[in-house]
């Protein structure tokens, strides 16, 4: 993965972990939240409960026997609320009467009465003229059958006589809050969606305004004839060149960063060559030695000079979104003229060149591209190939691809260098002298498999060697 990518999905990922740490936080307290509000209710509803009572008993009326009456009616009440996405039927609400021992005198529920509950919060809290609150399961263990209770004293004469409790089952509450939660959820996921609209959107429009629509717009005139589903991908590619635009956008100091760092390195050790070689010319020297550091210092100067000529062509080769020229190719032919071309390379170690090509293959390409990226995988398996080996080259056609393989019969990839080969300036050294190329010939193979569709990777070989396979779409999709 490129430091572009790395970085735009870096900023991706903060951005939707802050948003699922907020969407956590927020959906974390909704339970606590509607619990509050149904607790601030409850506390109103006892004390109302309670004021009734007490006027009762100031009367010396039958309040006990009212409120029985009440809340038998109330139960058997057949009603239909629609309380916004939730369909309300019946009376969930509860109360429970308890005497100053705390023995229950009335319950709506007609289960506790006689009970003694002096010790349960609500009833002991609120016989001490406390707040007194809280929330108790039905079944021992099962909290989904919890209740909420909130107890308010009852006065008389000014002395606490009694606690009325009014309790509300929190399953009451559930699909209120499981509404909220989904929500919140569905708002995380837009938000993180609009993101990253937002950033293609200003990658189109700000960074290239009208750039990528005219070239969609001269495409669509360019075609004889209507093809939605070419039109379709055309676009598809429209939107994934301001992807990288807003890449390049948002990495780009970072990226001429790397490159500027990783060429000083590079360059230093030449660098430090020359400057020595240059020193002790200085001096008085045998002709011989003075013609060995002449060839040193021309050595590295070769070696500088193909190092930024590299770097240059893929630098360029990165700034290409497309396929400039894209003709149909001859892949038998451009193999046997780039094989052709790497002969005197080969000769030079004795290494034997095998390609046997069973038919033609046609692909839709770049000539000059596939064959620099063919040229720099023989030129890699031709040196680290053994001296009087051979490379073989392989060309095999699938339903909609091409497989190109070189092979050689080397040493292999050594195990720390797999997850590398593909690194700028990475390079192994070479079996016959020891010496490392630029470190750039892979990194400009894999652009160019970019720019066609296609991929390129490379692997251990059975029986020995290094095995490197390209394969390309048949078709560009253009």
């Amino acid at each position: 993965m490129t430091v572009r990518n790395r970085v735009f999905l870096g900023i991706l990922l903060v951005y939707a972990i802050g948003v699922a740490f907020v969407l956590y936080r927020i959906s974390s307290d909704l339970d606590i939240r509607y619990r509050e509000s149904a607790e601030e209710s409850l506390v109103e509803v006892s004390h109302f409960i309670a004021s009734f009572i007490e006027q009762d008993i100031n009367r010396q009326g039958q309040s006990i026997e009212t409120l029985r009456n009440v809340f038998s009616a109330l139960y058997a009440k057949e009603f239909k609320a629609k309380v916004y996405s939730m369909t309300k039927t019946r009376v969930e609400m509860r109360i429970y009467v308890t005497d100053q021992r705390g023995i229950v005198i009335f319950d709506s529920l007609g289960r506790l009465e006689g009970k003694d509950y002096s010790r349960w919060r609500d009833v002991s809290r609120s016989m001490a003229g406390e707040y007194g609150a809280r929330t108790t399961p039905d079944i021992e263990g099962d909290d989904r059958t919890a209740v909420m209770y909130v107890g308010a004293p009852i006065r008389a004469n000014g002395q606490i006589v009694g606690v009325v409790t009014v309790g509300k089952p929190v399953q009451s509450l559930s699909p209120f809050v499981e509404t909220a939660r989904h929500k919140i959820i569905v708002a995380g996921v837009v938000s993180v969606l609009a993101f990253v609209l937002l950033a293609l959107i200003v990658s189109v429009w700000l960074v290239r305004p009208f750039g990528l629509v005219a070239a969609y717009i001269r495409y669509v005139k360019s075609q004889k004839r209507l093809n939605l589903p070419r039109l379709g991908r055309r676009a598809l590619g429209v939107v994934g060149e301001a992807y990288r635009e807003m890449l390049d956008a948002l990495a780009g100091r970072h990226y001429v960063s790397e490159y500027v760092q990783a060429l000083t390195h590079e360059i230093k050790s030449p660098l430090s060559s020359i400057r020595g070689a240059a020193e002790l010319l200085l001096e008085p020297l045998p002709e011989n030695r003075r013609e060995q550091f002449v060839k040193n210092i021309l050595r590295e100067v070769h070696r500088i000079r193909e190092l930024v000529d590299r770097l240059l062509e893929l630098s360029a080769l990165e700034a290409r979104r497309e396929l400039e020229t894209v003709v149909n190719v001859h892949l038998v032919h451009l193999v046997e003229e780039t094989i052709l071309a790497s002969q005197q390379v080969a000769d030079q170690r004795s290494v034997c060149l095998i390609f046997q090509p069973e038919t033609e293959i046609m692909i839709e390409g770049d000539v000059f591209l596939l064959q620099r990226a063919l040229a720099n995988l023989l030129e890699n398996a031709i040196d680290f190939s053994p001296e009087g080996g051979m490379v073989e080259i392989g060309l095999k056609q699938k339903s909609r691809s091409i497989c190109l393989s070189v092979r050689d019969h080397g040493p292999g990839i050594p195990e720390y260098a797999q997850d590398k080969l593909f690194e700028k300036f990475f390079s192994l050294p070479r079996p016959h002298n020891k010496r490392k190329s630029t470190g750039l010939g892979l990194a400009f193979v894999k652009e160019i498999a970019g720019l066609h569709h296609g991929r390129i990777g490379l692997s251990n070989a059975p029986g020995g060697g290094t095995e490197a396979l390209l394969e390309i779409p048949l078709t560009q999709g253009g």
